[in-house]
């Protein structure tokens, strides 16, 4: 049996793209800028050849072992969707719609009409900002409040108390069949919260999120078909629209998904463990908070020696990110960077450094020469390089 450990740190961009500029996000660099922000330390991730990245800004280890690198983005955007659709071998050639003035008449008249009630908002915001600024009229009227960034999302948020969970994922599913064609976002987003009155609220743990469907193959179908176990933990079932999966653990959280990670490790399989980390991004990259940024990536670092001692000889570890959300930089938005790449296998017996890759494809590439499939998604696979290692 073959198995994969391919982690998403989800937001930890590597440095800007070339085309950064274009999305006014020139300077941007997660990891390197909190590193330098608050005097991280990653010294498990060190010993992976995170050093030898220089946009990290930290100190190369002598005594490194496996690959590092980083990954160029080729599809347009910055969102979740676009770049683990990448990763996994589907590239788009344009980005997704998004809505700096809202969602015009036909999308919002529209989803009132099916879901029978008016709504609140209707324009880009910060999660945690739009309910304490409508939380209170929400609680007053019941309308849900609708909100979207500069990513592509239709964002509804609506207090437990009057809308359900269950109504609510209804109203993102209504909302994911109108929003077909030129408003196909990437993704519909149901934003539960609780409280009772401003200064209160608070999002809660039962966020979901209605993707598209993958336009074409990705190496999670492919390992299906071939007859082998895919395994999601976190929101991976959402952004894949639950494609591809054998197995999934909608985990919510860093913490949660670490414990679901070494569950699913403890058993036998041969396939992919396919993991997201959304916590950097959702909690702290948005929010701008550079020290809570750097304590979440340093409380990964301290379990990856738990999730290493639990791989076996032929096991291989894919540790990267999807996109940028420097908490150092203006605003609340994701930025385009690229995503740092590191590859491990217990034989793994010195480092080298792979520079910077032409695309996030190049993982699918690798997961599928790794076990054997024909699929290269148009990408270049690392595994001769990672073998020369051992």
């Amino acid at each position: 049996m073959k198995r994969v450990i391919w982690i998403v740190l989800d937001s930890v961009g590597a440095g800007e793209l070339p085309d950064a500029p274009q999305y006014g996000d020139e300077g941007a660099n997660t990891l390197g800028n909190t590193v330098l922000a608050t005097g991280l330390r990653l010294p498990n991730m060190e010993l992976l050849g995170l050093g030898s990245i220089a946009q990290a800004n930290l100190p190369e280890n002598k005594l490194a072992r496996g690959l590092s690198g980083r990954l160029r983005e080729v599809s347009p955007g910055k969102d979740t969707t676009t770049g683990h659709w990448e990763m996994a071998g589907v590239k788009l050639d344009a980005p997704f719609p998004t809505y700096p003035d809202g969602f015009p008449p036909e999308v919002i008249t529209a989803f009132e009409t099916a879901i029978g009630t008016r709504t609140l908002g209707n324009y880009p915001a910060s999660g945690t900002a739009i309910i304490e600024e409508l939380g209170e009229e929400h609680l007053r009227t019941g309308y849900p409040i609708v909100y979207t960034s500069a990513d592509s999302v239709f964002q509804i948020a609506a207090n437990e108390a009057i809308i359900s969970n269950e109504r609510l994922y209804q109203m993102c599913e209504i909302a994911r069949d109108i929003l077909v064609g030129p408003h196909a976002v990437g993704r519909v987003i149901a934003r539960p919260f609780v409280g009772s009155k401003r200064g209160q609220f608070k999002r809660t743990a039962a966020r979901r999120d209605f993707s598209l469907q993958p336009p074409g193959e990705t190496i999670l179908d492919a390992l299906k078909a071939s007859g082998r176990e895919v395994i999601g933990v976190g929101k991976i079932e959402d952004i894949f629209a639950n494609r591809g999966l054998t197995k999934v653990d909608h985990a919510a959280g860093n913490k949660a998904c670490i414990a679901s990670t070494l569950n699913f490790m403890e058993q036998a399989f041969d396939g992919l463990l396919f993991v997201n980390l959304v916590d950097f991004d959702m909690v702290y990259g948005h929010r701008r908070d550079a020290a809570a940024y750097a304590a979440a990536l340093a409380e990964f670092d301290t379990a990856l020696p738990q999730i290493q001692a639990k791989m076996k000889d032929n096991d291989l570890l894919i540790i990267t990110a999807d996109h940028g959300c420097d908490p150092t930089f203006r605003g609340t938005d994701h930025t385009r960077e690229h995503a740092p790449l590191l590859a491990w296998q217990p034989a793994s017996k010195r480092h080298a450094h792979l520079g910077d890759r032409a695309s996030f494809a190049d993982i699918a590439a690798t997961i599928a020469a790794y076990f054997g499939l024909p699929q290269r998604f148009g990408a270049q696979p690392f595994l001769k390089e990672l073998e020369q290692l051992k």
